[in-house]
């Protein structure tokens, strides 16, 4: 019983693999193809701003970070000169807990900075890769139209041949009936 169904399910598959293949037009596939590929590159290269919005973002963060690092420095020379050591020993601590947090900032401005490189190679070869896409895409556009063309003119000429015999076939009656009139 499986069997049935098996072979029913293959034919069913047969058939409606032959309908479509009937109905598609490679051209309108290569071309939805290609539109996805861009597609795609384009949201490699939304990626690449977005990485590279982050990093500078992170770089500012750090440049703010760096000059409250030089104000506490400063703070606390001056609190020294004025034998404020308590006001000179926050202002310290106050810097090292910054001095941490600005190469935690650096770490990740150098992190930010290599997915950043990374994703613009990655762009540049899918570029690449789209560009082959498209001219391989139109050239075989172009050799399906022609042979679209192609078949239209032998069937053209097939019709021609059929009724060029359809014609003479016509003649020869003509003749025929003519003969036997003057006969």
């Amino acid at each position: 019983m499986a069997g049935i169904f098996e072979r029913i399910a293959l034919m069913f598959k047969t058939k409606a693999h032959k309908t479509l293949d009937k109905y598609e037009d490679p051209r309108e596939t290569l071309d939805y193809s290609y539109e996805r590929q861009l597609e795609l590159l384009r949201k490699v290269r939304r990626g690449v701003a977005d990485v590279a919005t982050s990093r500078k973002r992170v770089e500012l963060q750090a440049q703010k970070m760096s000059s409250e690092i030089d104000r506490y420095t400063v703070t606390a020379q001056r609190a020294l000169e004025s034998n404020r050591e308590d006001l000179a020993r926050e202002a310290l601590t106050r810097k090292a807990g910054l001095t941490t947090q600005l190469q935690d900032l650096q770490n990740q401005h150098s992190a930010l900075q290599a997915e950043e490189e990374k994703l613009v190679r990655a762009s540049t070869r899918l570029q690449a890769k789209v560009d082959a896409f498209r001219t391989r895409k139109e050239t075989i556009k172009a050799t399906y139209s022609a042979a679209e063309a192609q078949t239209r003119i032998n069937e053209a000429f097939t019709g021609i041949s059929e009724e060029m015999s359809d014609v003479g076939m016509a003649i020869q009656r003509a003749e025929d009936k003519t003969m036997q009139l003057q006969a």
